[in-house]
């Protein structure tokens, strides 16, 4: 096939692959934390981590250009260490993809958190295990389903992200412009087999992510 569909496909798994280390690494370390802690404020918390989930995309990526906009204080510093904007760039769609994954991998791993036995860890303690420890050899092999889980969800989603990839990246072929991006072009100027190859493929990836982690629960 021509470099027309190859583009698309290359960068939104590069994208995705991106989003979803931030994302498990965020996830994984945010989860943990929340899971067996009460604190004021932390419904309120919460309800902000998974917001995400529910805003539309346009939304989030009207929020992404105010936050790192030229004129906001982290787009200036931006332009500071790097000498230029991150939006219309290849890390503005990582920051869209990143920001609308993340609550999956969130839920996922305090769900998985939650279910580990706090015995087996206060065990591991008082056998001399500083937290690091009981986190790394503990907690994660415990909840490792869920982080697994998590993570492919989270990468699936990084992957059809639109909306905000739009309005917060752009649409710049060989840039920024990702699978779903590309198919809406490929649409409104009739190039239907183009389209076709694309969701084909789309449908693929993700069919096939989601059986993985049906078969990790089966």
């Amino acid at each position: 096939m021509s470099s027309d569909f190859w583009s698309p496909l290359k960068l939104s798994i590069e994208i995705a692959i991106v989003a979803g280390i931030i994302v498990i690494v965020a996830g994984t370390l945010f989860g943990k934390w929340m899971a067996k802690r009460d604190f004021k404020g932390k419904l309120i918390l919460e309800t902000a981590l998974l917001l995400p989930m529910v805003l539309p995309p346009t939304v989030i990526g009207f929020l992404l250009i105010i936050i790192f906009g030229k004129n906001s204080i982290f787009g200036e510093l931006i332009i500071w260490l790097f000498d230029q904007p991150v939006m219309f760039t290849w890390w503005a769609a990582v920051i869209a993809a990143t920001v609308v994954a993340f609550p999956l991998m969130y839920q996922s791993a305090k769900t998985g958190f939650e279910a580990v036995d706090e015995d087996i860890e206060n065990a591991a303690r008082v056998d001399g295990a500083n937290e690091w420890q009981v986190f790394f050899f503990i907690s994660i092999p415990l909840a490792l389903k869920a982080l697994v889980s998590g993570g492919i969800l989270s990468f699936t989603r990084a992957l059809g992200e639109f909306g905000a990839t739009l309005m917060f990246a752009g649409n710049l072929p060989g840039k920024t412009q990702t699978m779903p991006l590309a198919i809406y072009m490929a649409i409104d100027s009739g190039k239907m087999s183009l389209a076709w190859s694309w969701v084909i493929c789309m449908i693929a990836i993700s069919f096939l992510m989601l059986l993985i982690v049906h078969l990790m629960k089966a």
